[in-house]
């Protein structure tokens, strides 16, 4: 959003207050006027507020503020009272500045409307929209809710004009608006023409489509800008019921809400409707492709070959291409591919090698083979075709050669998704080999390069951190440190940094939904910045998606900015936050298990979602089956309870965790397995496979969903433990510092 749209408008005065003036009001604007600040707009005054804005933002991670925002307003109305009085020059050891106070005022007034105490609240509001223009319309607003609840409705309604007139921008206009004339049906209208983002006219939209469900306008509005979960229905209705009012700009709209819930059919005939520009070709083609229509996906690749044959996609297209295509004619595209796109370079060589294999062209193979060894070292293609190599080799009992293929991956830093674990086994090789030395470079890189892998986890116990072996992890209470972090939202918005610093994240929310510019297509910040107030919103399992779905990037520079954004703190704690913290360390310590444990297990389950059901019938935050549920209440003695309670569920669930640790004599491993697989396979599995080799006995796993279940459930107790453990958080950057 443009800077000038961020600061208080520079305008003429409307015609209303010229009228006011000729209507003999001037006595009561006048008073209004001043007792909120407007007629300093203008003032010079305020310059200094901007002008410190930026160091101000250097210095706010050290602001007192930051202790209180998280506080119920009981706990912090004494010390917000204090910094807003002044009668305080610091607080915990740091200075109170100007802003503080002026940030203490607006909290403080927030508190007092929640409790309806508007004649106390406006005590704290009066002059302060001109002491702290940063944040005037939340100001303005919040002083036209004070005026109503003092009984001053004539004050509040011409606040409330004043604030869309001057601020026509802002989403507190449409929340003005709403106040002012409720359900009026114009009032709606220009919500609806004017805030199609914000949550009234959304809930608006809904409200009239319950009553008549036809209305395209109002479908249109809720798939362009609605983040709620039906969206896929309305989509749909859009496209079977409304295809000729649909514009290339729709079509891309609806093409892209499927794309992001994976209904990759669905999205493929949308985008082949939308503009034909290289991504969206390139979506169709590859949704095609992913259900299975490959005539369809290879026209429409040939398409974009057609038409951009220079653009980004058109390499990958090659590869895509040759891999639907007979020998003779995949060779062409892969040579075509690597010729004139370097960046798909090796890996249409490791295809070019498969092909001629398949028709009995070993030579050629090697060749190829050979080509991406000697010339595309430093791929990841290379070293994916390195670790599969080296896995048979190992297989077939020649762990030496294996440990020799892998070196040149080792003393890379190659990005592969098989990386973390083909440095983890190169290790382990190393071990067996007695090259010890090797060994522990090669477990110290799999955490300086992938901290966040399971396998860094099972390197650290390689490594002997104190991190719990799979059956040590029962009886572990790791220090945890739960102390709230701020960083500043990755988003040049002032307001909307203001009001996240604040913990006003509604407010935040609304400000960011009213600077995006594309809600179908949201910038790597815009998703990121969604997510994490997602989170503060207690909307965990949708924030941590968000988060989690910038993974899913295909531009090069949004993935460069993903990465940087993977550098962060708050992108870690925003894919494993904390919630429930107070129950979940209560009951483990009741029963008598690792909190880390508990949680991990929970954040696998629902990823927070207390109202989670699974198509199996289990509930909750821990997903408890209600048969298992009962029996567990009777043990406890627990006659009434709720799975969709996070409490109840919580505590059932901690106990049936430590229970199942006691049928395994304190295997988290088998305790694990078993609260995703049943007790009766993991019984099976211990018949046959050797639990004394956990690592080799969780790749023995037959059911995939157990498998990637166990290695989800490690991998989230790992990440929990180096982000809240002081010790091991401290090691774990000692090492990717280094790195």
């Amino acid at each position: 959003m443009l800077e000038s749209q961020l600061r208080p408008k520079q305008q003429k005065r409307p015609k209303a207050q010229t009228l006011w003036w000729q209507n003999k009001r001037l006595i009561l604007l006048i008073v209004l006027v001043s007792s909120l600040g407007l007629l300093t707009l203008r003032s010079p005054k305020n310059h200094w507020f901007f002008k410190s804005l930026e160091q101000q933002r250097q210095n706010d991670r050290s602001s007192p503020l930051l202790r209180l925002r998280s506080l119920t307003p009981k706990a912090r109305a004494t010390q917000l009272r204090a910094i807003a009085t002044g009668t305080t020059s610091s607080f915990n050891n740091q200075k109170i500045t100007l802003l503080d106070r002026y940030r203490a005022r607006y909290l403080l007034a927030s508190d007092l409307l929640q409790q309806r105490q508007g004649k106390l609240a406006l005590e704290y509001l009066q002059g302060l929209s001109r002491d702290y223009p940063l944040l005037r319309p939340q100001i303005l607003f919040k002083t036209a809710q004070a005026y109503q609840q003092n009984n001053q409705e004539k004050a509040s309604q011409e606040t409330l004009n004043y604030l869309i007139k001057t601020y026509p921008d802002s989403p507190l206009a449409a929340n003005a608006l709403s106040l002012l004339n409720g359900n009026d049906s114009e009032s709606e209208a220009r919500l609806i023409e004017e805030y199609p983002y914000h949550p009234l006219t959304q809930e608006i939209a809904r409200q009239r489509l319950s009553k008549n469900p036809d209305q395209f306008e109002l479908l249109l509005l809720l798939a362009k800008y609605s983040r709620e979960s039906d969206l896929n229905l309305i989509r749909d209705r859009l496209v079977l019921e409304y295809p000729g009012n649909l514009t290339p700009e729709d079509w891309e709209a609806i093409a892209d809400g499927y794309w992001r819930e994976e209904e990759h059919r669905k999205a493929a005939d949308a985008y082949t409707l939308a503009s034909p520009t290289p991504r969206n070709l390139y979506r169709a083609a590859r949704g095609f492709h992913r259900n299975g229509n490959i005539d369809t996906a290879r026209r429409a690749y040939q398409r974009l070959l057609n038409e951009y044959h220079d653009a980004r996609e058109a390499g990958q297209v090659l590869i895509y291409l040759a891999s639907i295509s007979s020998g003779d004619e995949a060779v062409v595209y892969l040579e075509k591919a690597i010729s004139k796109f370097p960046e798909v370079a090796p890996e249409a060589y490791l295809s070019k090698a498969i092909v001629h294999e398949r028709f009995n062209k070993q030579q050629a193979a090697d060749r190829a083979r050979q080509k991406l060894l000697n010339q595309y070292r430093n791929s990841p293609t290379n070293a994916e075709y390195r670790w599969k190599t080296a896995q048979t080799l190992a297989t077939n009992g020649n762990k030496e050669d294996a440990w020799q293929w892998m070196q040149p991956v080792v003393k890379s830093n190659l990005e592969f998704d098989a990386a973390p674990k083909a440095l983890y086994w190169t290790g382990k090789w190393a071990t067996e080999l007695d090259k010890l030395d090797a060994a522990q470079t090669a477990f110290k890189k799999v955490i300086t390069l992938y901290p966040q892998s399971y396998w860094a986890w099972r390197a650290a116990v390689k490594l002997d951190w104190d991190v719990g072996n799979f059956n040590q992890l029962r009886p572990l209470t790791p220090a945890i440190d739960l102390a709230e972090t701020y960083s500043p939202l990755p988003i040049s918005s002032e307001a909307l940094q203001e009001l996240y610093l604040l913990g006003q994240y509604q407010d935040a929310w609304l400000v960011l939904q009213s600077e995006i510019e594309q809600h179908h297509q949201l910038s790597v910040n815009e998703q990121f910045s969604e997510g994490i107030l997602k989170l503060k919103l207690g909307k965990f399992s949708e924030g941590m998606q968000q988060i989690w779905d910038l993974t899913k990037r295909e531009n090069p520079q949004e993935k460069q900015q993903w990465r940087a954004l993977r550098q962060t703190n708050t992108y870690w704690h925003g894919l494993f936050p904390f919630p429930y913290q107070d129950k979940i360390l209560r009951y483990a310590k009741q029963d008598q298990i690792n909190p880390l444990l508990v949680i991990s297990v929970m954040r696998k389950e629902s990823t927070f979602n207390p109202e989670i059901d699974s198509v199996v019938g289990a509930v909750g935050l821990m997903q408890i089956v209600p048969p298992t549920a009962e029996w567990v209440a009777e043990q406890i003695d627990l006659p009434k309870y709720s799975l969709t309670n996070p409490e109840d569920n919580i505590k059932i669930g901690t106990w049936y965790l430590a229970h199942n640790h006691n049928r395994y004599r304190n295997s988290s491993l088998l305790a694990v397995a078993s609260y995703n697989a049943g007790t009766g396979n993991v019984n099976q599995w211990l018949e046959r496979y050797d639990v004394d080799s956990p690592d080799r006995f969780v790749e023995q796993i037959p059911f995939a969903e157990t498998k990637d279940y166990v290695e989800g459930v490690f991998g989230n107790y790992w990440n929990y433990l180096r982000l809240y453990n002081p010790e091991i958080r401290q090691k774990v950057n000692s090492l990717t510092r280094k790195g």
